[in-house]
């Protein structure tokens, strides 16, 4: 069963031949080079349970040693010990079962870890002796005349030819299992790829949108900024007024001074009223000069803040082009990942 761990890795204990190995196509291979090499061969999972139909199969094991109950588990305990042995040494073992034939185990080992074996064999390197099999015949109750004549139809092949096809086998279906394996481990590359970039799309949207408002915001803050400008020129107008006003209050003071010192003790008290708009003068004047002086300042301020105000509504643009021209290649590289998935789903498949 396939499960994946918490850092995204393959649980190898979890995992079973059947899910990387294409088991019809294991059976397809596993017939013909039975057939190719006159030897049978079946292939079983980390449990022991056989995952491909029995190919070419001899009479002496299907109609007599699997017949009987005792030679069917002599039989698996050979399997069981020649299996343990292949996975001990990470390589194919060859050996003699129970009954006398040659057999061997070949491993399926991937990432370190036993999924299988292929087990192969009921062959002879050499003409039996009939009276041997006979023996065994006796031992598992099967019937000896049938035995020793099924016997003599069993291959008879060099060892050395023997350990190359349990080599060829244990090469051909390793090397299919570890394209299953590659592929697996592509499958969950290319969807944690997708799924992170999906996510990571998701954010730069959000920050798109939220350099969008800000564009936004400060086009409006621009446009406060510049209306604060025109209501200082207009505070700056009036206060041109108030100068104005203040010179001409001046020079009436100046006139209404002159007119009392004419008029003499008459013109006392006038002279007092002409003093009052002088000195209303002079104050209005110099609160003029520090508004003037106010007003010169904030324009200085408002210059300043509209310049800082373009530069950032500039900089928000640029980083908003940026956001969106990452958006667009996360969206690329999600689609190269969904592209990898399907491609690795195909070469397998072929």
């Amino acid at each position: 069963m396939i499960s994946l761990e918490e850092n995204g890795q393959v649980n190898m204990k979890a995992l079973e031949i059947e899910d990387i190995v294409d088991i019809s196509l294991l059976q397809k291979f596993q017939d013909n080079f039975a057939v190719g090499v006159n030897c049978a061969s079946v292939t079983v999972n980390r449990s022991g349970q056989p995952i491909t139909k029995p190919s070419s199969y001899t009479r002496f094991c299907t109609d007599f040693v699997h017949r009987s109950s005792v030679g069917d588990r002599r039989c698996a305990e050979s399997h069981n010990r020649m299996g343990e042995e292949a996975a001990r040494t990470g390589r194919p073992y060859v050996g003699t079962c129970h009954a006398g034939l040659i057999d061997f185990a070949a491993p399926i080992i991937v990432n370190g870890e036993l999924l299988g074996t292929v087990l192969g064999g009921q062959v002879l390197s050499a003409q039996p002796k009939e009276e041997n099999y006979r023996s065994v015949a006796r031992e598992i109750g099967a019937d000896e005349e049938g035995m020793a004549g099924a016997v003599n139809e069993v291959k008879i092949t060099e060892m050395e030819n023997i350990r190359a096809a349990a080599e060829v086998l244990f090469i051909v279906v390793n090397a299919l299992a570890q394209n299953g394996y590659t592929k697996l481990q592509l499958e969950s590359i290319a969807q944690k790829l997708a799924s992170k970039f999906v996510e990571v799309s998701a954010t730069l949207e959000e920050l798109a949108s939220s350099a969008q408002s800000i564009q936004t915001e400060q086009s409006g803050l621009n446009q406060e900024i510049a209306q604060i400008g025109e209501f200082n020129s207009k505070i700056t107008h009036v206060l041109g007024l108030i100068n104005k006003i203040s010179m001409n209050t001046k020079i009436l003071g100046i006139n209404s001074s002159i007119e009392a010192a004419h008029a003499g003790e008459a013109g006392v008290g006038f002279a007092v009223v002409a003093r009052e708009i002088n000195n209303l003068s002079e104050s209005s004047k110099e609160m003029a000069d520090e508004i003037a002086q106010l007003t010169k300042k904030i324009s200085e301020s408002i210059h300043s803040t509209v310049t800082h105000s373009e530069v950032t509504l500039c900089t928000s643009n640029e980083q908003a082009k940026a956001l969106e021209d990452i958006a667009v290649s996360v969206q690329q590289i999600t689609y190269l990942a969904e592209e990898l998935n399907d491609l690795t789903n195909v070469a397998v498949s072929e």
